[in-house]
């Protein structure tokens, strides 16, 4: 009886050791195994079984993308200034084993690496260059540390520089030159507006000036053609008239002509045209023949008449 319970126990015992060395490595895990102090292998996703008390886990890796954020460091510009700059590096472990045997202290070798790279690439450039360079600054510095980690097992993604911090003078100036700027800014806008109100306003009486000449020309040759439009009227007025006194005239002559009028009606009817062109304003009138001779024979009749 005591038999069986020690061999129910040993089973018992051998299960449990066997479930206790029973692994689920998880989804972007990976477990680094030694045997016998040795690197034996590395677990991915999946279920492993290690050997008691000769395999062991040496280290648990996070296969995702990491962020690590350092301390401002102090670094020194060409132009001599001194200011704290933090950085924020974006990494991933891409070979456990390197990672796991490459390096010491990962995390720290990175943040050393990183603040040595920072002062060489500040260290060439100026103050003004430094504040408007962010891009390239970062980028230098994730190539460097992405080759230098290379052998670690880790590769850097992207490396940002979070705050650059200048001397608190550097700051003051910095706020009057930026302050100074916007004054300067405003002036030439003031004085662009103040520009573009007097154009606007001598535009308009130009406009204005060019409105009123065209109306005053218009209304001139609105007059000028109401003057030749009277004229033309006059004009036509006369020629009418003459047209019907010509008319009349050649009536006369007609009417004449079918009476059959002798010498003697034709000279008084000349006569009679004497006497009225004699009512008018001529100061010498010459007298044809024929009407001499009618007006001395009517100067006879008058005469015989008196006595």
């Amino acid at each position: 009886m005591a038999l069986f319970i020690i061999i129910g126990l040993i089973i018992i015992a051998v299960i449990a050791l066997v479930l206790s060395n029973v692994r689920i490595v998880p989804q972007s895990k990976a477990y680094v195994i030694e045997r016998l102090g040795k690197f034996y292998d590395t677990w991915n996703t999946d279920l492993h079984v290690k050997f008691p008390f000769i395999d062991r886990i040496a280290k648990i890796v996070s296969l995702k993308e990491q962020v690590v954020d350092f301390k401002p460091q102090p670094v020194i510009t060409k132009d001599n200034v001194t200011m704290q700059i933090d950085t924020v590096v974006f990494y991933q472990i891409t070979d456990p084993k390197l990672y796991t045997y490459g390096v010491e202290n990962p995390i720290s070798a990175i943040e050393n690496l990183t603040a040595t790279t920072l002062r060489n690439i500040i260290g060439e450039l100026e103050l003004d260059a430094t504040l408007t360079s962010r891009d390239t600054i970062n980028a230098k510095i994730r190539v460097i540390l992405d080759e230098a980690t290379d052998p670690w097992g880790i590769k850097v993604n992207r490396v940002e520089l979070k705050n650059i911090i200048p001397p608190r003078e550097i700051q003051d100036a910095m706020e009057k030159q930026m302050k100074a700027e916007r004054q300067r800014r405003e002036s030439i806008l003031r004085a662009e507006g103040e520009k573009q109100s007097r154009i606007l306003v001598a535009q308009g009486h130009k406009e204005s000036k060019i409105l009123e000449a065209e109306a005053e020309k218009q209304s001139a040759i609105l007059r000028a053609e109401a003057v030749k439009e009277a004229k033309m009227r006059e004009a036509e007025g006369e020629a009418e008239a003459i047209l019907k006194v010509q008319s009349a005239t050649a009536d006369a002559i007609k009417l004449l002509n079918e009476a059959d009028a002798n010498d003697a009606v034709i000279k008084l009817k000349a006569l009679d045209a004497f006497a009225r062109a004699a009512n008018g304003q001529a100061t010498k009138i010459i007298i044809p023949s024929e009407i001499q001779g009618i007006a001395g024979l009517a100067e006879g009749v008058v005469e015989s008449v008196k006595k």
